[in-house]
């Protein structure tokens, strides 16, 4: 078959059973908020009553993050992946015994707090264990193919999820999720990392996590595209995140649209990325922080919810607004950043990203019922547009790479 021709990234069989493992974890992981969700509202919750057991997810992935990130350059990373797998699957199968109607809210935010912790070491190993299994030249299409397995996941994901609810019900659904993580953790074992170097006297727990943190911050770019990042989830992904299944619901009296606005959102990044992948741009950071503008069309379709298809067609135009940092942006910390930092640099990237994302999780409710969803939701495309102007604005960030670094490589050449 072509996609596994002599030479092609599909011809590598760790990258093959990484790639196949992501699609199963994350169709798992894609359709675990839609029955989350369903749970939730059918139970009577409110939008802050949401938005608080989705910001606890995210605020543990967040707190130990750092601890994900020093462990993946310590440990062999598909370890690190595995252990995270397996432990969010059995979380998922305790959703299903305790997501009861009588069940408090702060039950399920206690799992659902925990299950972040399983992110926080899965997201920096798994892009941190790219480099041992494929040839530099590789990397690019590699994670790019990668993102892309993730977008077809995040799209069957939310139908999964969506169809298995209707079906079976949400904590049946919860259960599904589960078999997904433990395929995808069956497929990590057969992966041959490459190893790595270890120090012979290892550095202390806080030296590691300093000497992350301090690469992060001597790299502009990195640490300016993370902390904008971070104020464009608070704002901006936060109020979609908890005001789309809550509109749709409202104004549609059906789920599918929230499903489906969800599917195409990865639609749309699923093939910008492929687009970016196939285009070699002269300055790949100035095509992601402009496309990255498309993505104020979900708070705007959501502001003004007039119909099912005006909703869908903002998410896929949105979807698209991320394909390029999806292409660009793992291969550049790949390419900056040394191998036995990445974890590190990952998980400071995840939780820098992240960090305030529970804060607007939590306050989309509050702030929608002081000032009203529509003058709530028109801020936040405001916000997303003011945000990547700003970001231009940031030395590096048109080609995603520190010319401080060029500058000094060619002085030591001319040296030598």
């Amino acid at each position: 078959m072509a996609f596994i021709a002599p030479g092609s990234i599909f011809s590598y069989a760790d990258y093959r059973n990484l790639w196949i493992s992501n699609l199963f974890v994350t169709i798992g992981a894609s359709a675990f908020p839609i029955a989350l969700a369903v749970t939730v509202l059918d139970a009577g919750g409110t939008t802050t009553t949401l938005g608080l057991i989705l910001a606890s997810r995210v605020l543990s992935s967040v707190l130990l993050a750092p601890v994900g990130g020093v462990w993946a350059d310590r440990l062999p990373r598909k370890f690190v992946m595995i252990g995270a797998d397996l432990y969010r699957a059995l979380l998922m199968i305790g959703l299903v015994f305790i997501s009861t109607p009588s069940v408090p809210a702060w039950g399920l935010a206690v799992l659902v707090f925990a299950m972040g912790a399983g992110e926080a070491f899965g997201f920096p190993a798994s892009g941190a264990i790219l480099p041992s299994i494929l040839p530099s030249e590789k990397l690019p299409a590699g994670n790019v193919l990668r993102s892309l397995g993730v977008r077809v996941a995040q799209v069957v994901g939310p139908g999964v999820g969506g169809f298995s609810v209707a079906v079976m019900g949400g904590r049946l659904t919860f259960a599904v999720t589960a078999a997904f993580f433990v395929i995808g953790t069956f497929l990590l074992f057969r992966i041959h990392e490459a190893p790595r170097a270890v120090a012979e006297i290892p550095p202390t727990f806080i030296t590691d996590l300093r000497e992350g943190l301090k690469t992060v911050w001597h790299t502009p770019w990195i640490a300016a595209t993370i902390g904008i990042s971070s104020l464009q989830l608070m704002v901006v992904l936060a109020s979609e995140n908890v005001l789309l299944p809550v509109i749709t619901r409202r104004e549609f009296h059906t789920n599918s649209v929230f499903a489906t606005a969800t599917a195409m959102f990865s639609i749309g990044a699923s093939v910008s990325a492929l687009i970016a992948m196939r285009y070699r741009a002269r300055h790949p950071g100035l095509i992601a922080v402009v496309v990255w503008t498309l993505f104020a069309f979900a708070p705007l379709v959501l502001a003004f919810p007039s119909s099912k298809t005006f909703i869908i067609v903002g998410y896929l135009i949105a979807g698209i607004s991320l394909g390029p940092w999806e292409a660009y942006w793992p291969s550049a910390i790949q390419r900056e950043v040394p191998q036995e930092l990445q974890g590190r640099v990952f998980s400071v990237d995840y939780m820098g990203t992240v960090g305030l994302m529970p804060i607007g999780l939590a306050f989309v409710g509050p702030v929608t019922q002081a000032l009203g969803e529509r003058p709530f939701l028109i801020g936040a495309v405001i916000f997303q547009l003011l945000i990547c102007g700003l970001l231009l604005l940031v030395p590096g960030i048109i080609d995603l790479h520190s010319p401080k670094k060029i500058d000094s490589s060619q002085g030591e050449q001319f040296k030598a």
